[in-house]
């Protein structure tokens, strides 16, 4: 038995007649857990989308709200029985940080679901030292999300030539240079690239926004979506997927990632 881990921004809700087909998407991938990002709207009228959503896909959701005008996060859990603690990072997130914590048959397993800051790379640093007081290394935990953040290790030189000034500014330094220092900072507190540390096919997709048919002004084939995991979760990932095609080329401006993991839920 594997641990499906999945993440997926689903752009402003879903608005536009896309939620059904997020639904759909989920169901077919069928995560155990699933970290989600842009939930406009989620948290009104008693949370009545994400109650339906969560229904329609058989999941548990902990829905986490932004304090600081941003969209809110939530973690699925296919097993809610599992589930030993869940509530927020209480830090000032433009979006939020939710953390869940399940039983396996490995012992815990903390997930953390997050959307950083998107406009200013001194901003997302911020975030993401928060989170990096995560990475214990004696434990298992899972970080997913929208990082919003390219990442240290490949040269993104062309890509971010492609998008228009606006847009590219959100990645580079002043002073000159990619701006990778969120995605690194995470790093060197102890969190892995199960995506680096999986490998990939020669036809994997190495990019997850933005998609056919969205987001093609704001990103340019970039990585933004990450799971991350300490290094007993490392150890432990399988395989790591970038969902394209079908639905998912319009659903969202980004795609879903998944990653299996040899974990089971519950003991």
């Amino acid at each position: 038995m594997t641990l499906t881990a999945m993440t997926y921004n689903i752009k402003n809700g879903g608005h536009g007649g896309r939620l059904d087909a997020i639904t759909r998407i989920i169901t077919e991938l069928r995560p155990d857990v699933l970290a989600l990002q842009e939930l406009q709207d989620f948290q009104r009228d008693g949370e009545r989308v994400m109650r339906r959503m969560a229904e329609a896909t058989g999941m548990r959701a902990f829905l986490t709200r932004s304090w600081c005008g941003g969209q809110p996060v939530a973690i699925l859990v296919r097993n809610g029985s599992a589930v030993t603690s869940a509530g927020r990072v209480r830090r000032p997130f433009h979006h939020a940080a939710a953390e869940v914590t399940v039983d396996t048959d490995r012992g815990p397993l903390t997930v953390i679901g997050t959307h950083l800051y998107p406009f200013s790379g001194g901003r997302r640093l911020w975030e993401a030292r928060w989170l990096a007081t995560r990475a214990d290394p004696q434990r298992m935990v899972l970080l997913m999300g929208d990082l919003n953040s390219l990442d240290p290790w490949i040269d993104h030189a062309d890509r971010l030539h492609a998008l228009p000034p606006r847009y590219r500014s959100r990645h580079l330094l002043r002073a000159g240079g990619v701006d990778t220092r969120a995605v690194q900072a995470l790093a060197d507190a102890g969190f892995v690239d199960l995506y680096r540390q999986a490998g990939s096919e020669p036809a994997a997709l190495d990019y997850t926004a933005p998609t056919k048919h969205g987001g093609g002004h704001e990103f340019s084939r970039m990585r933004l979506d990450y799971i991350l995991g300490t290094q007993p979760v490392a150890r432990l990932v399988k395989t790591y997927r970038v969902i394209s095609g079908g639905e998912s080329e319009t659903a969202s401006d980004h795609y879903p990632v998944v990653a299996e993991i040899d974990l089971t839920i519950g003991g």
